[in-house]
């Protein structure tokens, strides 16, 4: 009789056969906060079809538990500094973001993001170091042979540990700072005449004003703003594999990135066969609520609830603000279900309760939801499209103002001034997204669009990882730009040659025809003469 342990022995390998159809390893350069949500569900979705998944990660994390017990593997390395200077270091990001940026211009705002990405690039090229530099760490993960690595570029080094393991590697991100890291090492076509600018908050039907303000931010970004050192990064890429190279080189040797936007969101432009989306991979039906939730939603009757959340990272409103806001939640009818850790305002109402943490997925997902204020993340947006509930935006930095532009200009949400407004915009806008029906019925239609693909975005993202572990990379879907200098790319060396063609043709045109005067003069006075 076969023993129970042979049984489940056989069931595992028949799991993994018949999963993906094959089992791979692969290695994994996360991002912390809000990007470690995302990327987490494919990982998981990954190691249900049999796969052997590594992440490298920092000793010190804030949302990244690599003590709990997982699916995943973790490959620990020392952290680059103590968890006091990070907290730190994340306490002055989210002052400047929710102090700071909402109150400054487009540009002032991003060279803001730019000081502060500039003042830690020393802290990330250690945390670099000591993975890339360290022999053991470096032996242990050539031993494993790996088979695709999986990186958000968010934070260098990745890419550079996927070229000293010879690996494919994907990219998972969301648009970047200016778009400069789509556009200049993925190569991705962007004509400002209707590409927004990433955090100018523009659409893509622009005034003839706007596309003038487009142009000057993508020169701007182009030529004095960047989101690395990259004279850092491209000294340090090239003495660490002993060649001159650069950091964008490196990256634009990714096989395909995926991108966390659909159509549903995006605005239609150009993209390019390996950039894939896979927007809202993370979104699914709601679950049952815990039953003290369930009853106070159920106590709001024909009302509905309103679910307001600023993400996993802002904690820091000022009593001011948070007194504003709990002001303006007091005069609507519905109950407000808020995630908030700060002193209770004195202006809360009964109407309102504070919660530590919110279900946020099955709150949206309830029959009973109504609005959903949000400070623009792309992960809640896309639970509030997937679930077809109109948002009220509260953005302050980074890609938000450009994600409820994006949702403003579908008609499913109004935008709100955090740094400007009073308790009557926030309570007219409540009223707004709530009382007229064109706010919900363009979320539901966002919602449908969502729903009708042809793959589900989770299993998208799955599926072109484990294509590029198969066929050992994606080089054929990689355009000949990524070979061409940026004068080649566009044309100059071209058009410099049929402007010195034009030039020669026109000289010798002038110069004949300076000959043919002369000699018909000369002819001419001959003739007199005679």
């Amino acid at each position: 009789m076969v023993s129970e342990k042979w049984v489940s022995a056989i069931l595992l390998l028949q799991l993994c056969y018949t999963g993906c159809g094959f089992c791979e390893k692969i290695l994994v350069w996360p991002c912390d906060m809000s990007h470690w949500l995302n990327l987490k569900i494919i990982l998981e979705k990954l190691t249900e079809r049999g796969h052997e998944v590594t992440v490298l990660v920092p000793s010190q994390n804030f949302i990244i538990d690599h003590n709990k017990p997982s699916s995943l593997n973790f490959e620990v390395m020392p952290a680059s500094q103590d968890r006091e200077t990070a907290e730190n270091v994340l306490n002055e990001f989210l002052d400047l973001s929710v102090n700071v940026m909402p109150s400054l211009s487009p540009w002032q705002s991003a060279k803001k993001l730019q000081e502060f990405f500039l003042q830690i690039s020393g802290n990330l090229k250690l945390q670099c170091e000591s993975v890339v530099y360290n022999q053991s760490v470096m032996k242990k993960l050539q031993e494993a042979n790996y088979n695709v690595m999986i990186i958000d570029p968010v934070m260098p080094c990745g890419e550079l540990i996927a070229e000293f393991l010879r690996v494919p590697f994907v990219y998972t991100l969301r648009l970047s700072l200016g778009s400069t890291m789509e556009k200049y090492c993925g190569k991705l076509p962007v004509p400002p005449s209707y590409v927004p600018v990433a955090m100018a908050g523009l659409i893509d039907k622009m005034t003839f004003l706007e596309r003038v303000k487009n142009l000057i931010l993508s020169i701007f970004f182009d030529f004095w703003l960047q989101q690395y050192d990259t004279q850092l990064w491209d000294q340090f890429y090239s003495e660490a594999l002993g060649r001159p190279t650069t950091l964008c080189e490196t990256m634009g040797k990714a096989e395909i990135w995926l991108i966390r936007t659909y159509w549903d969101f995006e605005f239609p432009r150009p993209y390019l066969p390996n950039f894939e989306f896979v927007g809202g991979l993370h979104c699914k039906p709601a679950k049952p609520l815990p039953k003290e939730m369930e009853e106070f939603v159920q106590s709001s009757g024909e009302d509905g609830i309103v679910v307001f959340s600023l993400g996993s990272m802002v904690k820091n409103l000022t009593e001011e603000k948070a007194n504003l806001i709990a002001s303006a939640l007091a005069q609507i009818p519905q109950k407000v279900l808020w995630r908030y850790k700060g002193k209770n305002p004195v202006t809360l109402g009964a109407n309102t309760q504070l919660y530590d943490w919110l279900p946020q997925n099955d709150l949206l997902g309830h029959p009973k939801a109504k609005a959903f204020i949000t400070h623009g993340g792309t992960n809640g947006i896309y639970e509030a499209i997937y679930h077809g509930v109109p948002m009220v935006g509260v953005p302050m930095f980074a890609d938000q103002p450009d994600n409820i532009a994006h949702m403003k200009a579908k008609g499913a949400a109004v935008e709100v001034n955090i740094n400007t407004m009073t308790s009557a915009d926030l309570l007219n806008a409540l009223r707004t997204v709530i009382n007229e029906p064109s706010y919900k019925e363009n979320a539901m239609k966002l919602s449908r669009i969502h729903h009708d693909q042809p793959v589900k975005p989770l299993d998208r993202a799955v599926f072109w990882i484990e294509f590029v572990m198969r066929h050992k990379g994606a080089k054929h879907l990689r355009p000949a730009a990524h070979d061409l200098t940026w004068f080649q790319y566009h044309s100059l060396d071209v058009i410099g040659f049929l402007l010195a063609c034009v030039a020669t043709a026109v000289f010798l045109v002038t110069k004949c025809c300076l000959f043919s005067c002369q000699k018909f003069g000369k002819t001419g006075k001959k003739k007199k003469r005679e």
